[in-house]
C-alpha cells in the first residue's frame, strides 16, 4: 500500500498543493506544507502537519474552519458547498445520517447557537463518533470561553488534517 507521504512526494506541485489543501483548507498551513516537502516517512507528514497547524494564529483556523459543512447538513448541502471533500466530510459525520429526527434538530439548532456565540462553525473530529455524542460535544463547549473554544477547534481541525492525510493515499 503506497503510503501517503510518497504520494505527496510524486505530485508535482500543484497537484500537491491540490491535495493539502483537501486535507486542510488554509492556504499558509498549504503553502507552509509544499515547501516541506519530501517527507521522509508518514510520521515526517503529520510531524510536520502538526508543527505547521501549531504555528499558525487565529485567522488560519478560521479560514481551515470555512471548509468544513455544519456537522448535520444535508448530503445535498455537503455535495454543493464542499464538492472536492463531500465524500470524506460524508463519511466522516457518516452516523448522523443515521440519527433520530429530534437530534438532527438538536444538532442543526446547536451548531446555528455555537456559531452566533463564536462566529465559526462547531468543528469537531466526528469519525468514530455518533451524532448525540457529537451534539453532547457541542452542548458541553458551547459554555466555553472564545479563546479557549478557539484552540480546542484548532485542535479538532488538527485531528481532521491528519485523517485526512492518511486518505491521500490510494
Amino acid at each position: 500500500m503506497t503510503e501517503p507521504h510518497a504520494v505527496l512526494n510524486h505530485l508535482d506541485a500543484d497537484a500537491a498543493e491540490g491535495a493539502l489543501a483537501l486535507c486542510c483548507k488554509s492556504t499558509r498551513w498549504v503553502e507552509a506544507m509544499l515547501a516541506r516537502r519530501p517527507f521522509d516517512s508518514a510520521a515526517a507528514l503529520y510531524a510536520a502537519a502538526d508543527a505547521v497547524w501549531a504555528s499558525l494564529g487565529n485567522d488560519d483556523y478560521l479560514e481551515a474552519f470555512r471548509g468544513h459543512p455544519r456537522i448535520g447538513a444535508s448530503v445535498a448541502e455537503l455535495e454543493a458547498k464542499f464538492a472536492s471533500t463531500a465524500r470524506w466530510s460524508g463519511a466522516e459525520q457518516g452516523a448522523v445520517k443515521s440519527a433520530d429526527r429530534a437530534t438532527l434538530e438538536a444538532l442543526r439548532n446547536g451548531n446555528a447557537a455555537y456559531e452566533a456565540r463564536f462566529g465559526f462553525i462547531f468543528i469537531v473530529c466526528a469519525t468514530g463518533k455518533t451524532a448525540s455524542e457529537m451534539l453532547a460535544l457541542l452542548r458541553e463547549r458551547i459554555g466555553n470561553e472564545p479563546d479557549a473554544e478557539m484552540r480546542i477547534a484548532a485542535a479538532e481541525q488538527g485531528k481532521i488534517t491528519k485523517l485526512r492525510l492518511g486518505k491521500l493515499a490510494p
